[in-house]
């Protein structure tokens, strides 16, 4: 819960260090999480959006049901703005292709996949006005999930600081096409760079969703598409308690599997 309001807090990523395992909160911040089994102890990691990161220690064999953690508010540091004058104009950057690849992206509860949306032509970008999500027909349409956007500034240029603070959780009226959330409200400033855009997979209610409608695969909520306009690979999956991992797959013409995913950012002349 938040340590001044005592409100919970929805979506919280919780893991266990050595056991690289953990959980996603649901809506009502609470969550369950094994008892270590490799060491006498482990350390609860608690990572929640806009807040500080808080440990606890856990111990092997004791079990502790009624656990409540008070997770202090992150404080923002903004940088000096200067005002210029000059003509700002919209900049399309991602996906260009409104044609899906063949294929799935599916995550469960926590995990997220974060393409980035590069600035190839190298133009002066400012505020982030939307993102989009080719969400797929199959799966759970409408689940909700959360819209994560990352500076590249991890190992090796992967997703590490968070650029969006706050809890921005939406849900599509249908899948086969692009879902459009916008994010003027927040004034997210985008890196000339580029930045990476991120779907987080949330827990619904009670439940998580997954239905079978093959007899080898099950979908778990919300399901993405794959483009394969790109012969880099751009995209970064994450999974509590392993983190971020780059994808490299590619197709027989060495176009890489990536998330369909784009963004449009104030352009400034």
């Amino acid at each position: 819960m938040d340590q001044a309001t005592k409100e919970p807090l929805p979506f919280t990523s919780i893991g266990l260090k050595d056991e690289q395992i953990g959980a996603l909160s649901n809506e009502h911040g609470q969550f369950v999480v094994p008892a270590p089994t490799k060491n006498a102890q482990d350390t609860l990691l608690i990572m929640a959006l806009g807040y500080v990161r808080k440990t606890v220690v856990v111990k092997r064999g004791a079990a502790l049901d009624n656990l409540t953690i008070e997770v202090p508010k992150q404080a923002v540091a903004l940088k000096e703005v200067t005002v210029k004058s000059g003509k700002v104009k919209n900049l399309g950057l991602g996906a260009k292709t409104n044609n899906p690849g063949d294929g799935m992206i599916q995550g469960q509860a926590g995990s997220q996949y974060a393409f980035f949306v590069k600035n190839d032509k190298n133009k002066r970008l400012g505020a982030v006005r939307t993102v989009s999500f080719y969400i797929g027909e199959n799966g759970f349409p409408r689940e909700p999930f959360r819209v994560r956007l990352y500076k590249a500034d991890g190992n090796y240029n992967s997703p590490n600081t968070d650029l969006l603070t706050e809890n921005v959780v939406v849900s599509a009226p249908q899948g086969g096409q692009w879902y459009t959330v916008d994010l003027t409200p927040y004034n997210v400033v985008a890196p000339d760079e580029g930045f990476f855009v991120a779907m987080e997979w949330v827990v619904s209610g009670d439940k998580f969703f997954t239905t079978n409608f093959m007899d080898d695969y099950t979908p778990y909520g919300q399901i993405m598409k794959p483009t394969f306009e790109f012969k880099e690979s751009r995209t970064w999956t994450y999974s509590i308690g392993k983190g971020w991992n780059l994808m490299t797959l590619a197709n027989g013409n060495g176009q890489r599997y990536n998330a369909m995913i784009k963004a449009d950012v104030d352009m400034i002349k």
